[in-house]
Order: C-alpha cells, then structure tokens, then sequence
C-alpha cells in the first residue's frame, strides 16, 4: 500500500491518502513560523490505522522541516513517541535555550 502526503498550507496541515483513493486517510496539523514548525495533532482514520499512514505524515513532515532547515516542537503524543524511536529524526527537535536554574 502506497502512502502519498501532501502538506496543504491553506489548512495548516499534511494530508495522506492511500494509493488509488480520493479520500484522506491521515492528517498532522502544525502551527508554523519562520523557524520552527510546531505538530500539534495527528490523526489517522480508523480504517487506515496500522497501516503506515501516521509514519508516512511523521516522515514527510519531518523531512520537510529538514529541508525548510526549521526545528521541531513536537507537541503532538503521536510525532514526539516516533521522533523517539527514530533517533535520525531526534537533531531536529526544538530545545529551549534559556534554562531556568533553582
């Protein structure tokens, strides 16, 4: 099964759909500035979940922000457990560069 992803910047979200239907299978929404892209909800219709379709909307999101040279809040459960299993994935991720110290 084919997963194709489109980002649709008109609605502040990537859409997949599954080879050969019309219909949207996943969405991941994010809110993005110059230099960061925040994912804040994934979601995966029923028929189409376990089926590759969340990994093709993290990749081609994160992909995207790779090359767009932006970083990564994943506030998303569904973006931050897989940049977590996927370690190439994890230099893109926003850290906070000021600490606050006790």
């Amino acid at each position: 099964m084919a997963v194709h992803v489109k980002d649709v910047p008109e609605a502040k979200q990537y859409e997949a759909r599954v080879e050969g239907e019309s219909k949207v299978a996943g969405i991941a929404q994010y809110i993005r500035t110059a230099e960061l892209i925040a994912f804040v909800h994934t979601e995966v219709s029923p028929e189409y979940e376990g089926r590759g379709v969340g990994a093709a909307l993290a990749r081609a999101g994160l992909d995207e922000a790779r090359a767009a040279n932006l970083l990564v809040l994943p506030t998303c459960p569904f973006f931050a457990g897989w940049i977590a299993r996927h370690p190439e994935y994890q230099d893109l991720v926003y850290q906070s560069r000021s600490r606050v110290s006790d």
